[in-house]
Parts: structure tokens; sequence; C-alpha cells
């Protein structure tokens, strides 16, 4: 089926089913885009069919509410990963698993927990594993999380007979220790990084202001911009609009006009600098900040294009002001710059989130006479059906985009798994995992979160352990976004022993968990009567706090 005719299709039905269920002289909303009667959210429900796991005349092999439940149309993807017993689970780290890889074998050393990288080194000396680029990358990713293991490994590496690390694998160690806030560590990297002709480049001081910024050091951040000639990188345009990203990425858009006004007349300006800081502006919702910034940008010989336009509509769809989506759009039309795909999407995502599900699906017949949609378009598509209820027609439009020469992507493969997870329909988002797998589409930590919770929440511990292991095989390394995740639902699973063990492996891992991820837990344990537990616990958050 053609991607219009498929719309068409689809709006269609929505017609059909408001003709059902709507009074035709009740629910009339106006929109800017569109004046067709609004539904209530419950007017396409889509009660989702059995499992084949329920259907089977045949008695389950075991209890769905037992840890070691596993679909049996799964069970031997999930046993080929020979998961061992894990009745005696002893922390949340990756399953061990039998040596396949020399990646295996480096990592299944750095899992074991040593007090500093000094550590690490000595314990992978004499492992007998041939270093390279790529193995140390691997581990590097892995381990990204995590940065004493892997400051351990890439301090070893170095220590290798005829092994020189290369300049990418320097920017991921200094990338880790940004991210995990060891910024002494990483800026004596940069230095040593320096030592190596070509090797600092304006990729290494991307990542050290933007690791920065996140951080909040806004004034280092600017910083080591105002330093990057003593590393032999220019201070041109390219830099400073890196800088000003960031600033903006991390909400400190009054930092990054600051440093507008300071450079502004020290290096040539282009159409990039403008749209970050119209984007900044308009993401902190001060509209005549941004529009004076296209005032200017005018000034300066730049006309506003669709990004800069887009910029507005994003701010106005977050806040579901339609009319001033549908102004804008029209003053695009009027001034000659026709909206991007990007534009259409924003909008159709928006339309779609505030359960105006037609008018969303109207925004493609706008769309199709400027652009083509692209994948993202189809996963935005796929996500505000899956809201609406409408399971089978988001899975019409997943299978079709293949027919219509689009790849299915990251994101494509998370909003149908977030999406089955949310419905109950756990064999399926496990397997769209696995369909994912076929297709070398790389999981995040995305796709893993909704099927982590769906499994805490259905007590199915050995499909727990086997998503952990499929996390590590990805080289997906668990941040303290998931530790909480898992801490939260075990707990509310009544499975403490669990959200203890994460709770301590976090902190192994230099990730402290918030106040109220511990007062959670030792409620739980309190009202338990686990008092060494809890005590434990305890006195685990107080050394990390430290």
């Amino acid at each position: 089926m053609q991607a219009k005719h498929l719309i068409h299709e689809l709006l269609r039905r929505s017609m059909r089913h408001r003709a059902h269920h709507t009074n035709p002289y009740l629910h009339f909303a106006c929109n800017a885009l569109c004046t067709v009667t609004e539904l209530p959210k419950s007017d396409f429900p889509e009660s989702p069919d059995l499992p084949s796991w329920l259907k089977s005349p045949e008695p389950p092999v075991t209890d769905s509410s037992c840890d070691d439940f596993v679909i049996p149309s799964l069970a031997s993807w999930v046993e080929s990963h020979n998961l061992q017993d894990r009745s005696k689970f002893v922390r949340p780290s990756p399953v061990e698993q039998p040596i396949k890889s020399d990646a295996d074998k480096i990592s299944g050393i750095l899992k074991n927990r040593y007090p500093s990288p000094e550590s690490f080194v000595e314990a992978l000396d004499g492992c007998g594993v041939d270093v390279s680029d790529s193995l140390v990358a691997q581990i590097l990713k892995r381990f990204s999380n995590d940065w004493a293991p892997a400051f351990g490994v890439f301090t070893w590496a170095k220590t290798q007979t005829g092994y020189v690390h290369s300049s990418e694998l320097y920017n991921a160690m200094v990338d880790i220790l940004g991210k995990c806030k060891k910024f002494n560590l990483m800026w004596e990297l940069v230095k040593e990084m320096d030592g190596f002709k070509g090797y600092v480049t304006l990729v290494t001081m991307t990542q050290v202001m933007r690791r920065l910024a996140r951080a909040g050091r806004y004034e280092e951040a600017i910083e080591a911009f105002k330093g990057l000639e003593q590393f032999g990188v220019e201070k041109d345009i390219n830099a400073l609009n890196v800088l000003l990203d960031a600033l903006v990425k991390e909400n400190s858009v009054e930092h990054a006009y600051e440093v507008f006004l300071e450079f502004k007349d020290l290096t040539p300006l282009n159409l990039r600098t403008f749209n970050i800081l119209i984007h900044g502006w308009c993401k902190a919702r001060k509209f005549d900040d941004a529009q004076k910034m296209m005032n200017e940008m005018e000034r300066h010989g730049f006309r506003p294009n669709a990004v800069t336009y887009t910029s507005f509509v994003e701010s106005y769809s977050r806040e579901k002001d339609f009319r001033k989506v549908d102004a804008i759009m029209d003053e695009m039309g009027e001034k000659g710059c026709k909206p991007s795909v990007v534009t259409y999407t924003i909008v159709m995502h928006a339309l779609g989130k505030a359960g105006q599900i037609n008018e969303a699906l109207n925004v493609y017949e706008q769309m199709k006479k400027d652009c083509v949609p692209d994948a993202p378009f189809y996963s935005s598509l796929i996500f505000i059906l899956n809201k609406a209820g409408r399971l089978k027609d988001a899975n019409e439009v997943f299978e079709d985009m293949e027919k219509q020469g689009v790849s299915r992507d990251l994101l494509t493969y998370n909003s149908m798994i977030s999406s089955a997870c949310a419905h109950s329909q756990e064999e399926n988002a496990l397997k769209l995992l696995r369909k994912m797998e076929k297709d070398s589409c790389k999981p995040d930590h995305k796709t893993y979160a909704p099927l982590l919770k769906m499994c805490c929440r259905k007590k199915w511990m050995k499909v727990l352990d086997f998503l952990l292991s499929h996390m590590f095989k990805n080289d997906v390394s668990i941040d303290l976004g998931t530790f909480t995740l898992l801490i939260h639902e075990l707990c509310k699973s009544g499975k403490l022993d669990r959200a203890c063990l994460f709770f301590e492996e976090a902190i192994l891992k230099g990730m402290i968990p918030m106040d109220s991820t511990c007062r959670m837990l030792v409620e739980k344990l309190e009202h338990k009567n686990m008092t060494v537990d809890k005590e434990r616990i305890e006195l685990s958050m107080l050394r990390a706090v430290e």
C-alpha cells in the first residue's frame, strides 16, 4: 500500500469510528489545522488479543507469576543465552557466560569490583589477550557508565607492547570521564593527548564542553572554549557554535547569549549561530527574545529558514497552542520557506499527544506537498496511533515502512516496544526485541527500560536476568536511570533482596541514587522487618555521600 493510501485509510477508519461513537452535535472543537470533531481518548479501544501461550489448549509449562517463568514461544531464545541458575543472585551485573571472545574474557575480569583503576590494570596483566582498537572500543562501550574499569582497561592497553591508542579511543575515554564527572582525570587525559600530534581536535573539545555544560559547570565550559588554542584547536565559528549549542541544550541560553555578545565581533557568524540562540530562547519560552534574535539575524544578512521557524513551532506545539503553530506555518508560506519533514513531524506528534488524532493524521495531507515521510515521521505516527489505542493500525504502519523504502530505525522499534509493554503485550514486546536483533538494529537504554519495568512488575526474574545479559552483549552500559527504575519497580513487586543488590551495585559503580530512592527502599525494608538489610543500605548510602 502506498504511504498516501495508508494515511487515507487511517483517516477513513477514524471517521468511521467517529460516526459510530460521537453525537454529531457535540464535541465540536475548532483547531488551527483542522475543524473535524474531536474524539474522547476512549473512542478507539482495542482490547489486546490474549497471548498465544494463554490460548494454548495445553497447560502452561509454569506459573506466569513464578520467578523462572519464560513465555514458551521465546524459551529457546532466552535459553540460548546460556543463563545460569540465578537463585543465588550475587549482584545484578550481567550474567556470566561461556567465554566466546576476548571482549567477554576481559569483561569477566572487569566485572569483579576492584578499589581503583590501578587494581583493574593489575588484574588484567597476564590475561593473554591481544589488544586492538576494536577490542578496546567495545570494552569502553560496555563500561561507558562505569569509569573505573573503563579507565583501567584503557590504562592497561597502553602498557601492551607495540600498541598505541587511536585518537578516537582517547576521545571515547575523555567522554566517559566527563560523563562520570571525573573532570580532573578528564583534563589530565586531554593534556596527555596533546603530546600526540593532531590528537586533540574540535571533536575532543566538543566532548569536554558538552560534559561540563551537562554538569552545570557553564563557566568552566566557556573557559574551555577560550583555551582552545593552547591545544592547537582553532577558535572559529564552528567551535563557537559548539559551545553555544552545549549551553542551550543544558538550559542556559543566558550564558550562551553572553558568549555571543562577547565573541560576535571577533569571528564571522553564520546562520547556525542565530538558529542555536533562537532555539534556546524558544526553549526557554522567551519568544520576544527569540524574535529579537531573528531580527538581528536578518540585519546580518541571513534569511530565516525551516530550522529557524521550527524552533517556534516546537515550542508552541509543546504548549498546545496550535493557533500560533498555524500562524507560524502561514508565515513560512508567505515568505516562501517550505516546512521540513521535521517541522511536520513535530506538529503531528504534538497533536497526537494532545489526543487530536484526526488532526494529526491530516498533517500528512499538508506535508506531502512539500516533502516525503522519513523514519522519524513514521515513528511518530506509530507513537500517536498506539497512544490512541489503535494498536493494529500502528502495527500496520510498522509493517508498511519497508514497503515504502523506509528502514525501521531505533526510534521506531522503541516506540513499538514501549507501546507493547504499556498494553500488556509482553510476548509481542520481547519478539520485537528479537526482531531488532535479526535486523541488526542496535538497542539502547530506552529500548530496555519498558522491558525491564515489565519483568519487574510481572516478577519474571529469569527474563529480567536475560535482559541484563542482552544489554551487556549489545554493549549497553547500565546507567543510574536504569538502576533507579529497577530499584523502584522491584520494591513495588516485593523483590527487596534484588532491589538491595541493584542499589549496592549502583554505589559500587560510583552512581549515587537519589535520596527519594534510598528512602523508599529503606521504608520497604523496615516494613518487612528486614533490619540487617536496612542498616546495610543506610550505611552504603552514608559512605557514598561522604
